[in-house]
């Protein structure tokens, strides 16, 4: 089970972890001698570079996630006009088997469409086979047209092509995340920020050493959330596939 599929999981723990280490460089503060003002000021200068570090980690794992988003919303888009392109070549068909690929075609949409809204892992796990089931029988619906192939059959074989394709990239993308050695650079640079920030507070102020965990822990959540596609709140809605699935089912 990857836990970066559950962003509150991600933000009450990363809260957690950093204000701890806020509290731990706090405390560490008080039990030393303070710092000397040639001391605090390189200190200060370490504490702004590793700040900034985090600031641009966090901001190259957003960028990713954004990327990462955008490339399934194209492939979403991707996979319904193949379907629907190849809807309209079954009638390239003879009309036994083109009655047949359009059948086949209406179920497959429709667990396409059930892949995006899916949250479930266990059903998500039977809508994979039930897909993979169903692209066995499209390809097998097309196999005896093979056998007197014509320029006809072969743009329907095409279109067939790119549908299970089109799947097929899909799944990558959603299996392309945000690598975990990735969060724990993240994480670890954001420990050593609240550490540092801890340690060089000048007195013991709780409202100071809140602030920064949250503002990470937050930043952690959104970029768990859009990298998530099934178990954040910032979801791929299939408008393309249910706008050609009504199209499909409609007399």
């Amino acid at each position: 089970m990857n836990l970066m599929n559950f962003p509150l999981f991600v933000l009450v723990i990363s809260f957690v972890v950093l204000f701890l280490a806020a509290q731990s460089g706090d405390l560490l503060r008080r039990r030393v001698r303070p710092f000397e003002e040639d001391e605090r000021s390189d200190f200060t200068v370490v504490t702004g570079a590793t700040l900034t570090l985090l600031g641009l980690i966090i901001g190259f794992s957003f960028s990713m996630a954004i990327s990462r988003y955008d490339q399934r919303k194209d492939y979403e888009e991707a996979e319904a006009n193949a379907i629907g392109t190849e809807y309209l070549r079954a009638d390239l068909l003879p009309a036994n088997d083109a009655s047949k690929v359009r059948d086949l075609l209406k179920k497959y949409i429709d667990q396409r469409v059930l892949f995006y809204t899916t949250r479930d892992e266990e059903k998500l796990a039977k809508i994979n086979a039930d897909t993979a089931k169903l692209q066995n029988e499209l390809w097998s619906a097309l196999r005896p047209q093979t056998a007197q192939p014509t320029i006809l059959v072969a743009l329907a074989v095409s279109g067939m092509n790119d549908v299970l394709n089109s799947q097929g990239y899909t799944q990558a993308a959603w299996w392309n995340r945000i690598p975990i050695a990735a969060w724990g650079l993240m994480m670890t640079i954001a420990i050593c920020c609240n550490l540092l920030i801890g340690l060089g507070a000048h007195r013991t102020d709780r409202r100071t050493l809140v602030i920064l965990p949250v503002a990470i822990s937050i930043a952690f959540f959104l970029i768990s959330d859009i990298d998530s596609p099934h178990g954040g709140a910032i979801r791929i809605l299939p408008h393309n596939l249910i706008s050609l699935d009504q199209a499909l089912h409609s007399p």
